[in-house]
């Protein structure tokens, strides 16, 4: 197949997905380490994890053995039934979160996690009320969906009914947020279940709420019988450079859910609560009856991931990777006009650009466009009143040479277009 014809079928056969968004126009042949290759022979950085997931890189050779055995032995099975590298799974994850934390429900996708965590919460609580950030990306399925503020919307008829928005913390976090439950309190019918947000908000531009600030959200939501749910979808697992983004505040969730780093870029997830909360659930019926719950292959993955993820002590690298960046994102922040501001944690950075509006929109395109042009892919977040904010996310595993090349490529791409 010819590359005019390959197009060709993707404009015929594919429904486009992105919103306003586009595909990348680059036919992806391969990927290994921190790097992916195009038919074209082109060798592109992977400054993103995939889809912020491949947190030990593409084809890790100890994921690709796990793949390869486990799905000659058992990769699916019926949902009821259940086999060691499940099990084992649950338990491992238990290992690495404080109590009470220790019953886990394995899943696929971050939207599929935070649909059974928001179905368990309002079963448990028997109230159906959920608040979340305002520029919060839980998922795309319908109570994620609805509980996501920073896009898709619009178009789709009503949500789930009961979602309130408060806003992401600012300077003036704790009048904000005492204002914020005083209007949800005025609005609530009486049945507030849960507060689902994110500890950082990726798609929400990077931005990490201040300290004290999951202590307090907590306080409110104790004081409303509330269960709180993070979602470490993208901050789980090492990349902030502890185990969970939760342990830099204070806080032990009700209900934690983690996904795409769980699988290191194949499709796994987890919802992990209480004994306490599984077993009100429980006896109240919970019901989430997939047709991959508890799938051994993508299990097996997964206790590979944290083998690796603990031997070779990534938590460890992603901390002083993120040094590394942080530092070399500062130095062209301080070269560019246009960059307004570096933020994030670990091996999870943002980089703002300047102002707002369509100029600011047209700057971030082209950036993002001549990153790709000079074998780099960013990815790049357009919200209403902010110029655009790069979210960086490199393997755990990538090497110094990797984070400094990818620096040099944004600093040569930011000055080409500025």
């Amino acid at each position: 197949m010819g590359t005019d014809t390959f197009w060709s079928d993707v404009d015929r056969h594919l429904v486009r997905y992105a919103g306003p968004g586009s595909f990348t126009g680059e036919i992806i042949d391969r990927a290994e380490g921190s790097f992916v290759f195009t038919e074209g022979g082109r060798k592109i950085l992977d400054f993103t994890s995939g889809q912020m997931s491949a947190i030990l890189g593409h084809a890790h050779p100890e994921i690709v053995e796990t793949v390869r055995k486990q799905a000659a032995k058992l990769d699916h099975l019926f949902s009821g039934m259940l086999s060691r590298p499940v099990v084992d799974l649950a338990r491992r994850l238990a290992e690495t979160l404080p109590d009470p934390l220790e019953k886990a429900l394995l899943l696929t996708t971050g939207a599929e996690s935070n649909e059974a965590a928001l179905r368990m919460a309002k079963l448990v609580t028997g109230k159906h009320e959920v608040v979340s950030f305002a520029r919060s990306w839980h998922g795309m399925t319908q109570a994620a969906a609805s509980a996501t503020y920073s896009a898709g919307r619009k178009g789709y008829g009503p949500g789930a009914p009961g979602n309130f928005a408060i806003p992401v913390p600012g300077a003036d976090w704790e009048r904000q947020l005492d204002l914020a439950f005083d209007l949800i309190d005025a609005q609530s019918v009486g049945s507030l279940a849960a507060c689902l947000v994110e500890p950082i908000l990726s798609s929400g531009g990077i931005l990490v709420p201040p300290p004290g600030y999951f202590q307090a959200l907590h306080r409110k939501c104790r004081e409303r019988g509330m269960l709180l749910i993070l979602d470490e979808a993208q901050t789980g697992l090492c990349r902030t450079g502890t185990w969970y983004a939760f342990e830099h505040d204070g806080v032990v969730p009700d209900i934690l859910t983690v996904s795409k780093t769980l699988g290191a870029g194949l499709p796994l997830a987890a919802v992990l609560t209480s004994a306490e909360i599984e077993q009100e659930a429980h006896e109240r019926g919970y019901l989430f009856f997939t047709t991959h719950v508890s799938d051994p292959l993508p299990a097996a993955v997964g206790n590979t991931v944290l083998d690796v993820l603990i031997r070779d002590r990534l938590d460890e690298r992603a901390r002083r990777l993120g040094d590394r960046l942080r530092a070399g994102l500062d130095e062209i922040a301080a070269r560019h006009e246009s960059v307004d501001e570096v933020r994030g944690r670990g091996l999870l950075a943002g980089l703002e650009l300047s102002g707002g509006g369509p100029d600011a929109d047209k700057l971030g395109a082209r950036v993002t466009q001549r990153c790709l042009e000079l074998g780099l892919h960013m990815n790049i977040v357009q919200l209403p009143g902010m110029g655009g904010v790069f979210r960086i996310a490199p393997p755990l595993t990538a090497s110094d040479n990797e984070i400094d090349l990818g620096l040099s490529i944004l600093d040569e791409a930011i000055g080409d277009v500025s």
